[in-house]
């Protein structure tokens, strides 16, 4: 990761504290989704540019993933849900920003024991997109639970759509979505087949033969 990129990790921390003091609508995406990726595309990162991975660096990386969803844990648990024009809105308290200090520092301290256990990827700048992603999916784990018992409906996303948490989840896990959830979409109504679904056609020549033969008896 170059200079450029450690900015902008930074910016996005910024941005998401800014919002978080303010308070902001909760949308399904940027709580789940986002996070995911972000995860996804730090990890995928960590081998470039020829960086090998050491049992060292496994170690120190595991350390370092756990610490930074632990304090996502936290920072979920300390958000507060409230309902604002009728969906779910979050914000997080002042003294929250002591867990993002907490979150800096543990990352300060393990890039200093990581380079004193010759761990270059673990002690560079590589994992920071990683770490940052797991600890807003802590965040998730433990939000996404408390807004979905709160009844009150996620706030829908920019295309004016509601996003189905409860389904996104399910298909995670291979399960299926509840309908009745808040946001989520509803389901496919088919119609019921009528009796001219069963009933067999009359044929008016066939009907005027039985007739004819009733009447010869």
């Amino acid at each position: 990761m170059n200079v450029l990129q450690v900015l902008a990790a930074i910016a996005v921390v910024i941005f998401v504290i800014a919002r978080q003091l303010r308070g902001e609508p909760l949308r399904g995406k940027r709580l789940i989704l986002l996070p995911a990726i972000l995860a996804v595309v730090g990890f995928a990162g960590l081998g470039k540019d020829g960086r090998h991975l050491t049992t060292t660096d496994l170690a120190c990386l595991l350390i370092s993933a756990v610490i930074a969803t632990g304090i996502g844990t936290a920072q979920g648990a300390l958000l507060r849900l409230e309902p604002r024009d009728g969906v779910l809105w979050a914000r997080m308290p002042v003294y929250g920003l002591w867990l993002w200090l907490a979150l800096v520092v543990s990352r300060g301290v393990m890039t200093v024991v990581a380079v004193a256990l010759h761990a270059p990827v673990a002690g560079s700048s590589a994992p920071i997109l990683m770490l940052l992603g797991l600890n807003r999916l802590g965040q998730a784990a433990v939000v996404t639970p408390r807004a979905l018992a709160s009844g009150v409906p996620f706030a829908p996303e920019k295309d004016g759509r509601p996003f189905d948490v409860r389904g996104a989840l399910a298909g995670l896990l291979g399960g299926a979505g509840d309908p009745s959830a808040p946001g989520a979409a509803p389901p496919t109504r088919h119609p019921r087949p009528t009796a001219s679904y069963h009933r067999p056609t009359r044929d008016p020549l066939r009907d005027q033969g039985r007739r004819g033969r009733r009447g010869r008896r």
